[in-house]
């Protein structure tokens, strides 16, 4: 269920590179814009207007991504949004059921658009830049393998994730990182820039800047990784308060036993689908990338409460 936050992380990456690549051009081989060095004492950077442009950056990339994320998750995972008013296929109409009631019960004014995708994974997701403007969307795969009361706790986390405006917190704490991030590559670039031949900075100073913003921008999915692990804990306990702290735990059971089974399944180690779904079995420095905490560990949280 890690869907949200690599689209998100991707999107980001790709918008902050693209800003970053097109202003870089502009500023190294045009006369507008500035190269945010002085020429004074030490490294000779504008430490002040490089921190405000890297504030902008970061910011305007994150917000970007935030807006855009609702419609790169139709696009990617081609979700079919289903119609409450129009006709549904009883499972369909079953799933945006389940949705509306969930959202109601966690005091959204808005309904979520509701959609499902054609998948064997077993899967869901919410996203949108707003609670007004989300999307929780669940594959053929989960419907097809999970019963009725652990297809609800699966739905009842994603609701609470929009009804904690997640992606909006995501969103302040992906501005922050990116900020660091420009900032930081900038710096280093310049530095890296001085240790070549003059004729040759410009081009180096470019190159510098896309390399360092993008290895500094995957160090930086570290930080939000970690944030979004506890977001997991929290929408556990909504999701239990939503539907059922039995329901909650019986979802988790449900995949903690359909991912046991993948790993058991060395036919199918190559599929693409138990890839995603091996959430549970990362360790060492996997683990400071993954955007879910162990299923065991969560399980037993959830017991606790």
């Amino acid at each position: 269920m890690g869907k949200r936050i690599l689209f998100f992380l991707l999107t980001n990456i790709l918008v902050m590179t693209t800003i970053v690549i097109v202003w870089s051009i502009i500023t190294t081989f045009t006369d507008i814009g500035g190269s945010f060095e002085t020429g004074g004492a030490g490294l000779g950077i504008d430490y002040a207007s490089l921190m405000v442009f890297s504030l902008l950056v970061g910011f305007i990339g994150s917000f970007m991504s935030l807006a855009m994320s609702r419609w790169v998750a139709k696009k990617m995972m081609r979700v079919n949004v289903l119609d409450p008013d129009g006709w549904l296929a009883p499972h369909e109409r079953a799933v945006v059921e389940k949705v509306h009631r969930l959202s109601r019960a966690a005091g959204l004014a808005h309904m979520p658009e509701v959609g499902i995708y054609h998948s064997p994974e077993v899967n869901a997701f919410a996203t949108g830049p707003t609670k007004k403007r989300s999307l929780v969307a669940v594959s053929s795969g989960l419907l097809q393998t999970m019963d009725d009361d652990a297809v609800e706790g699966v739905i009842a986390h994603e609701i609470a994730h929009v009804a904690n405006g997640d992606m909006v917190t995501m969103t302040l704490l992906q501005g922050v990182v990116n900020t660091f991030v420009v900032f930081l590559s900038r710096v280093v670039a310049i530095v890296v820039s001085r240790l070549v031949r003059s004729e040759m900075q410009t081009v180096v100073r470019f190159a510098a800047i896309i390399v360092f913003q993008i290895l500094f921008s995957i160090l930086g999915s570290i930080v939000v990784s970690a944030f979004s692990r506890w977001r997991e804990y929290r929408a556990d306990r909504g999701g239990a308060d939503l539907a059922g702290r039995d329901k909650m735990a019986h979802a988790l059971r449900s995949l903690k036993s359909y991912v046991d089974r993948a790993h058991l399944d060395n036919d199918r180690t190559d599929d693409a689908a138990i890839q995603t779904m091996k959430i549970n079995g990362k360790s060492g420095m996997a683990t400071l990338f993954s955007s879910h905490p162990d299923l065991d560990d969560r399980i037993a949280r959830l017991e606790q409460r």
